[in-house]
């Protein structure tokens, strides 16, 4: 009789514990509990996940309902970033490249999704570009400052941070395209916005996310294979080991356990993670209408800078983390590969979701966010063009971020 896959797995001695037996099957579930809750500090804030869902079940005040699913949502990235690392270092290299690319932004990716479902166009695009402003000026920002204030000056791969700004310049262009031709268009039956853009808008937008997906996939062969030797991170620290995805984020945990989670487990965390995350989201988006109304605050606001902490909450710690370890290729990976993977992959994603569900998503951005944007990632690929950072450009990607998110507080 062939035994059932385990469900952890232990690598120090090549046992695996794993049994139909139900003593041996409530012990495994016990471990794999044990290791997911310990495998990022922010899971503490785990007990706001069954307050969240009661109250959205019990329909409370929209702020609570709303503050209690924001907090819900941040352990659950967490842990929906750890399964899939899990699981990604189970299946092989090509395999878990690909888990990366597709799980490494799941929370915004669920979010975005049911807010899509909602009508809520301005959430989902103002949450993308928040995605990117806030990995790309508030994380390395951070970074800068969390590894350079005792330190004269950081390096890191130049070759890397130049390809991934570079591509970051490309997805800058192909929301500032969208904006030219829509404001190049005249005549008095020609009427189009970011919430309800021109046929023309929408069909420009959806050949050019077709094109920036097909780049992405390209880049991620590039990585990947064609270019590995100059991607590869090696750490001889006997303490910790540190373990990057294919989209550039990293985690950092202690091997003084070398318990590790088998490809069914991790299946098991990423199906129970996801499907929590979405009933929080469903509620936290759910609440925004009354929460706009309630507090003042504009959807673009809530969206671009709120939001986007959410599902960023622990990749901007592993970032700071190794950035004080002087580990300035991997916290330069998470923070401007993360914001190349929702420019290249989940915004244009979403631009083929809306069409699949009928919904006017586009990379038609207002004038102004283009504009902050195009700002962001050129004072971002001036910082780094010369693969040396210092405190004093963190101060500097953080007052820019300050001044946007300022900005945006007041904009309507």
């Amino acid at each position: 009789m062939a035994e059932t896959a385990p469900l952890l797995s232990f690598h120090s001695n090549g046992y695996n514990h794993g049994s139909t037996k139900p003593s041996s099957f409530i012990h495994s579930v016990y471990l794999i509990t044990k290791i997911t809750l310990l495998s990022s500090p922010v899971n503490i804030l785990l007990f706001f996940v069954p307050l969240g869902i009661i109250a959205g079940i019990l329909d409370w005040n929209s702020t609570v309902v709303f503050s209690l699913n924001f907090f819900a949502i941040v352990p659950l990235a967490a842990i929906l970033s750890f399964a899939t690392e899990e699981l990604a270092s189970n299946v092989g290299e090509t395999v878990g490249g690909l888990l990366n690319a597709t799980f490494g932004n799941a929370v915004e990716l669920i979010v975005s999704i049911i807010a899509l479902k909602e009508n809520q166009i301005r959430i989902v695009q103002a949450s993308m570009l928040g995605s990117i402003l806030s990995n790309l000026l508030l994380v390395l920002g951070c970074c800068f400052i969390a590894g350079g204030y005792n330190r004269s000056i950081q390096k890191f791969n130049m070759t890397i941070a130049q390809t991934m700004s570079s591509l970051m310049a490309l997805a800058c262009v192909s929301l500032l395209i969208p904006a030219a031709f829509n404001a190049g268009m005249k005549g008095d039956d020609y009427h189009s916005s970011p919430e309800d853009p021109s046929p023309e808008v929408l069909a420009l937008s959806r050949g050019t996310s077709i094109i920036l997906l097909i780049i992405y996939i390209l880049y991620l062969f590039f990585q990947l294979y064609t270019h590995k030797n100059v991607f590869e991170e090696s750490d001889d620290s006997p303490d910790h080991t540190d373990i990057r995805s294919s989209h550039g984020s990293v985690r950092s945990f202690a091997t003084n356990s070398s318990e590790t989670l088998s490809p069914l487990a991790s299946v098991t965390v990423l199906i129970l993670s996801t499907v929590l995350v979405s009933f929080c989201a469903d509620y936290l988006v759910s609440s925004i209408d009354d929460l706009v109304e309630q507090s003042g605050l504009s959807k673009t606001f809530i969206g671009l800078i709120v939001i986007p902490i959410v599902g960023n909450a622990a990749e901007h710690v592993t970032a700071v983390v190794v950035a004080v370890k002087d580990k300035m290729d991997l916290a330069v990976g998470v923070a401007v590969g993360s914001s190349m993977q929702i420019a290249l992959f989940v915004t244009p994603f979403m631009v083929l979701i809306g069409w699949i569900l009928n919904i006017p998503m586009s990379l038609y951005f207002s004038t102004f966010e283009t504009a902050v944007l195009f700002v962001s990632v050129l004072i971002t690929n001036y910082l780094i063009m010369d693969g040396e950072s210092n405190w004093l450009e963190g101060v500097m990607l953080l007052g820019t971020y300050f001044i946007v998110a300022l900005a945006f507080f007041y904009y309507p």
